[in-house]
């Protein structure tokens, strides 16, 4: 059985409310902000920037796609071949029914059965070579929407497999029976996807592992979406580890995902897997009975949306290990595990796939496995084995990757490169934006409540629980993280990294191991001694979505702003890793609640306090500007003196 998650071990939320201390929305490690989060106001625009309709469930299309049953044996092709038959139909009175094939068919619409792809003729029919086991999707075009259930989950493919899967804990696909006579798509139109701008929410590891964990997303990030009404062409994508291995949970996402007001659409991470499923081919049973084929495409605006599968289980030695560098492969039937892998059938859709999509369409690659990962940079299991065949397709494109998995926001642009990608990969940069969502859970509810009622749950590189938007115009795009419970104006947070503060994260992660005599505590970070000034103090920005192209300039008691440095510049270095490298603010709730700690970031700038820093209190004014120029600014205030 694969480990619960992919990189630390799993600290619980505890039931107390964090208060003042709360770092989502106070004063964490003592520091004074001075007010909320602000932007000069051509920075923080409201969340929309796609034009507003109706409200959702004045609009929304809810129905389910149209089988008919078999009245005879399934036909066969002269390479004696079953073939499933079928048309996309626009439902003018959104019954989800073609009334006996009258209703006009939509033409040039693409249906696959996960290997082949083909496109629908003048009266909307396509033809499919059959097989047990496939999962028969079409891809919603622009300016037309498939319909949703009523908990907002996007209906748009049929499982066929005749006997059922074999005997799963959580059931998997039930019987279908034989080939239908026809699977049908109804779609309505709709100027929400018709529209050149978009927002598309992409929603990172959920990731519940019980109903209380439920109960955080509702408080948090669910709340805040229920709120927004701006995405309702392309929707929610939800990236992965929609659960934390209970998939009888799923039900309880539906009903979260009933209080969005868009479309809602999910891909399969590592912890949506059936782990009693033998074989790779029926390790997604569940999530597809339930959610969603195991990869698809879906298009709004000019914007073509690759939702891939890139988790394979179990591996196996012959597949996944045949180049030698993924022993955890190795014995599937005792240490069944997992890896980064699209695999050839799901190659061959994608290379089907894009054929049909013109190259003036943004492509966005989502997954949950990242197709590359400043967290895991050195990692075979935690990136994607095809990644060059991957870009090879892409070639002369406009695309973004998007994905989830680390726990952590990564934002990485075109041209970045860390050691590992060039080790494994032998790439020289990136060819277009990779971006890490982020994820709900956070630090996997890790931590104290908040007066909010759900888990601070810093994550791995001391970002916040959050999720991404790509707000999107044309084939262009804008990334935008919006962390749970605060506006698009909070984009980072301060702290000081001093030597005092450096010598109790040492004894701290010492006293976490042995748990020997009292716990250190963390001295006043809101006083900085000479001593910390003469050995190096630090103050700190941990700028979320900060990037390559972004910068970070601090002005202390109104003085000239001075540039900060960016601790990884993206170009071809190694991690690097340890107290002088890590984001002080999220690390002190980590090491005292629980939780990974933010020892690296790849969005982290710091500025080295002057040695000759008078005696008293201080105000440092920190803007942030991201590579599109849009500014932030947060303030902190901190004393210095002889000694505390």
């Amino acid at each position: 059985m694969p480990l619960s998650r992919p990189h630390v071990g799993r600290a619980r939320a505890t039931a107390v409310t964090l208060g003042a201390m709360a770092l989502a929305g106070s004063t964490a490690l003592a520091l004074t902000v001075q007010g909320p989060a602000s932007a000069a106001p051509e920075s923080a625009p409201a969340p929309a920037t796609a034009d507003r309709g109706p409200g959702w469930d004045e609009t929304a299309y809810r129905g389910h796609i149209e089988v008919v049953p078999a009245d005879a044996p399934a036909e066969e092709t002269a390479a004696d071949r079953p073939v499933l038959r079928g048309r996309v139909f626009l439902d003018r009175d959104r019954d989800s029914s073609s009334d006996g094939g009258r209703d006009r068919g939509v033409a040039g619409v693409s249906v696959t059965n996960g290997r082949d792809v083909v496109t629908t003729d003048r009266q909307g029919r396509y033809e499919l070579p059959a097989f047990d086991n496939m999962t028969v999707s079409v891809t919603q075009p622009a300016g037309y929407q498939v319909p949703v259930d009523d908990s907002n989950v996007a209906q748009f493919h049929y499982n066929h497999l005749p006997a059922g899967s074999p005997e799963l804990r959580y059931g998997g696909i039930e019987p279908t029976g034989p080939l239908p006579k026809a699977v049908n798509f109804p779609l309505v139109r709709s100027g929400a996807t018709a529209s050149a701008k978009q927002n598309c929410v992409i929603a990172g590891d959920l990731q519940t592992y019980n109903r209380t964990e439920v109960g955080y997303a509702r408080a948090g990030a669910i709340a805040d979406l229920s709120k927004r009404d701006d995405h309702q062409g392309c929707g929610s994508l939800f990236i992965g580890d929609v659960v934390g291995d209970d998939l009888s949970l799923y039900p309880d996402v539906k009903g979260l995902t009933k209080e969005l007001n868009g479309p809602v659409r999910f891909l399969p991470g590592n912890h949506d897997l059936d782990y009693d499923a033998e074989t790779a081919e029926h390790s997604f049973d569940t999530f597809r009975q339930q959610l969603a084929p195991a990869y698809y495409s879906y298009d709004a605006g000019r914007t073509h949306v690759v939702a891939l599968n890139t988790v394979r289980y179990p591996c196996t030695p012959d597949v996944d290990n045949a180049d030698g560098d993924h022993p955890h492969c190795n014995d599937p039937e005792n240490k069944p595990a997992y890896n980064g892998r699209l695999g050839e059938r799901q190659l061959a859709w994608l290379k089907a796939d894009l054929a049909r999509v013109p190259k003036d369409k943004l492509v966005v690659v989502a997954s949950h496995i990242p197709l590359l990962t400043f967290a895991d940079e050195g990692s075979h299991q935690h990136q994607t084995d095809e990644l060059l065949e991957v870009y090879e397709l892409l070639e002369g494109r406009k695309a973004v990757a998007v994905a989830g998995h680390t726990h952590s926001v990564e934002n990485m642009k075109t041209g970045d490169l860390f050691k590992g990608w060039k080790d494994i990969f032998g790439i020289d940069g990136l060819p277009f934006p990779h971006i890490v969502a982020g994820a709900i859970s956070g630090d996997w509810y890790s931590g104290e409540l908040t007066e909010h009622g759900y888990p601070i749950a810093v994550g791995r590189d001391g970002a916040l629980p959050g999720v991404l938007t790509l707000n999107v115009n044309g084939n262009r795009f804008k990334e935008r993280f919006t962390v749970t419970g605060r506006d698009d104006g909070f984009q980072m947070q301060l702290g000081v990294n001093s030597p005092t503060y450096r010598e109790w994260y040492a004894a701290r992660r010492q006293w976490n191991e042995d748990k020997e005599g009292e716990a250190p505590e963390l001295a006043d970070t809101t006083v900085v001694t000479r001593d910390d000034l003469a050995g190096t103090t630090w103050l700190t920005t941990n700028f979320f979505m900060g990037s390559t192209g972004s910068s970070v300039r601090v002005s202390i008691d109104g003085g000239k702003a001075r540039q900060a440095v960016r601790t990884q510049r993206a170009r071809g270095e190694d991690q690097l890793i340890g107290p002088e490298w890590s984001d002080p603010r999220g690390v002190a709730h980590q090491l005292v609640d629980g939780g990974s700690v933010a020892d690296r970031s790849m969005h982290l700038w710091r500025l080295e306090l002057p040695a000759g820093l008078g005696n008293g209190t201080h105000r440092a004014k920190v803007t942030a500007t991201d590579s599109y120029g849009r500014t932030f600014t947060e303030t902190l205030t901190f004393k210095v003196a002889d000694d505390r």
